[in-house]
């Protein structure tokens, strides 16, 4: 049982900071990228990572993220994203916001996924033709939200 003292830390350690760089390379070789409290349009292009070239662009409205000149991530509004890392099967990544949010991943075409929102299920998804998915969160300024798109 946490005291009040600690549950407060608790609580802190589960927030998130926005990424100040813009992008940033983690040590579990995953990225973390965007900045959601920018009242203007700021890019970082030409990142590398594992080979390939990652682009920023993020604010208040919108972040995306590309790869190697291709769609990856987009959210509206902007948020920060931690820990993002894709694999052929998977996309996982922890988002905040300091509003709802709606999340659009290019993955495989024409396949289904499951959405994992907090480790909770939240349904199948089938991408559309250009591979796209989107999924809507309820955010809370300072909570963060772990997002998983599994290959079903």
């Amino acid at each position: 049982m946490l005291n009040a003292l600690d549950e407060q830390k608790f609580q802190e350690d589960k927030t998130m900071a926005v990424v100040k760089e813009l992008l940033r390379a983690e040590n579990d070789g995953t990225l973390s990228f965007g900045d959601y409290t920018l009242g203007s349009k700021t890019k970082l292009d030409g990142f590398e990572f594992q080979g390939d070239i990652y682009k920023v662009k993020t604010f208040n409205e919108i972040t995306k993220l590309e790869k190697n000149g291709m769609f990856v991530y987009e959210s509206v509004p902007g948020t920060a994203v931690e820990n993002f890392k894709a694999s052929a099967d998977e996309v996982v990544f922890n988002v905040s916001a300091d509003k709802d949010i709606q999340v659009t991943l290019e993955l495989e075409a024409d396949t289904e996924y499951v959405i994992y929102m907090d480790n909770v299920n939240i349904g199948t998804m089938k991408t559309n033709l250009s591979g796209k998915i989107s999924v809507s969160a309820e955010m809370d300024p300072g909570r963060t939200v772990e997002i998983k798109v599994k290959k079903k």
